[in-house]
């Protein structure tokens, strides 16, 4: 199909641009940006005046639920709700039931992803068998069949000489790790900040030094390995400044941070709010002040959503026994660009952390419209403010401690490799 966008505001953080410009599409490609080619005509033309169009988002934590929680979620439902969100690529994590430690689990990953033709899925793969932290999985193997990067999303490994084994191997064949950084014997089964809402609430607690211990203990050994290390969802200031310092010091490591820690504190539980049991736990306005400063100086590298859909009877249970997580895909553009209109950026650099940043981190050619690049594009509507409700999200998951709340950026049409997977009127 052959598209012709006009009138919209491009805007391409990769290359610079931030302009009036049409945009000109086929066979799945980019063949023009500003003047149609020759003898072009188009089958389809799309009208974004009024409307920015950008690089499809890119994701680095979508939980699929796949396989194995289809009961939570399934792989139509959250491609659906993804492409909605304006996310045309994202990076799922390894924890499914069984985990992603196979190459024949990724492969039918891959392959049911594929027959949807909607968003680009990227496996990662499990770093220790079944995720249990004692014996490697075969890397080379899962990254042949389709595993961009390989990490342990439920905190640092027990056995710190497994870690540095891992990382040797991922070293070796210059493979990303990807790491959260909690060291699980300090956590206590808390659910909650070790601050004054804990207390208060009589909440078991997360406390900041169980970030910071597992962060010593991966700069340690990223020193003496060398490995690419990718921080997922940094959530206090002592964390932060122990990265910057990293970074500082030449380590090739990056950094993330959920939507959530960058809007919410755990002043948001108000009276044991279940939706606000994250992990990493909400921590002190402080904290999340901090998150915000670190976006704008470049030591966190990119916004994720972690979106992580749970069933809603899960949520019904008391705070400190309901389910881990909230439903982000869909709100990821939203409460990004909240965050850019707080901070009074320009929108160059606000879609920078939702585009070319993340697919830079994940390895993979996105992110940016240049010519001759797949078709992924976003177009939405930057004035259209939009209610977060159960019936206006697409995902099964409901539950995000936004309901009700009014945001900005209400996604008019998502394009992958050309096609339009998704187009909306009305929010």
């Amino acid at each position: 199909m052959k598209i012709h966008i006009k009138n919209g505001r491009l805007i391409d953080p990769k290359n610079g641009i931030d302009a009036v410009r049409d945009v000109f599409i086929a066979k799945g490609k980019i063949i023009a940006i500003g003047m149609p080619p020759d003898e072009f005509q188009a089958s389809r033309i799309i009208d974004a005046q009024s409307f920015i169009v950008c690089p499809g988002l890119v994701d680095l934590s979508v939980r699929l639920r796949e396989p194995g929680l289809e009961y939570k979620a399934t792989l139509e439902s959250e491609m659906g709700a993804a492409v909605a969100g304006g996310v045309t690529s994202f990076a799922c994590p390894p924890d499914t039931d069984p985990p992603l430690d196979e190459p024949g689990l990724v492969e039918m990953l891959k392959h049911r992803a594929k027959s949807l033709n909607q968003a680009h899925v990227y496996p990662i793969g499990a770093l220790t068998q079944g995720l249990r932290g004692e014996r490697l999985t075969e890397m080379a193997e899962l990254n042949d069949a389709g595993c961009v990067v390989f990490g342990q999303p439920d905190g640092l490994l027990s056995n710190l000489r497994v870690l540095m084994q891992a990382m040797r191997y991922a070293s070796t064949f210059d493979f990303s790790v990807w790491l959260r950084p909690q060291e699980i014997s300090l956590t206590n089964d808390g659910v909650a900040h070790d601050g004054e809402v804990a207390t208060r609430l009589g909440l078991p607690t997360v406390p900041v030094y169980a970030e910071t211990v597992a962060l010593s203990n991966i700069i340690l050994l990223a020193k003496e390995t060398g490995v690419r290390v990718h921080l997922c969802r940094i959530s206090s200031a002592e964390g932060l400044a122990m990265i910057r310092v990293a970074k500082q010091q030449g380590l090739p490591m990056t950094c993330d941070v959920t939507i959530n820690h960058i809007h919410l504190s755990d002043m948001d539980i108000g009276f044991f709010d279940s939706n606000c049991h994250l992990m990493p736990p909400l921590r002190s306005s402080g904290d999340r002040d901090a998150l915000r400063n670190g976006l704008l100086d470049g030591t966190i590298d990119a916004i994720c959503s972690d979106h992580a859909p749970v069933d809603e009877d899960a949520k019904l249970l008391p705070f400190g026994l309901s389910e881990i997580g909230a439903t982000g895909v869909e709100l990821l553009l939203p409460l990004t660009l909240k965050w850019g209109m707080e901070m009074r950026l320009p929108m160059l650099k606000v879609l920078a952390k939702i585009t070319s940043d993340p697919a830079e981190i994940l390895g993979i050619n996105a992110g940016h419209l240049s010519v001759g690049s797949a078709a992924d594009i976003c177009i939405f509507d930057p004035e259209h403010y939009w209610k977060v409700t159960s019936s206006a999200m697409l995902s099964q998951g409901k539950n995000t401690p936004f309901l009700g709340m009014e945001l900005p950026g209400g996604v008019k049409y998502t394009l992958v490799n050309g096609h339009i997977v998704y187009e909306r009127g009305t929010r």
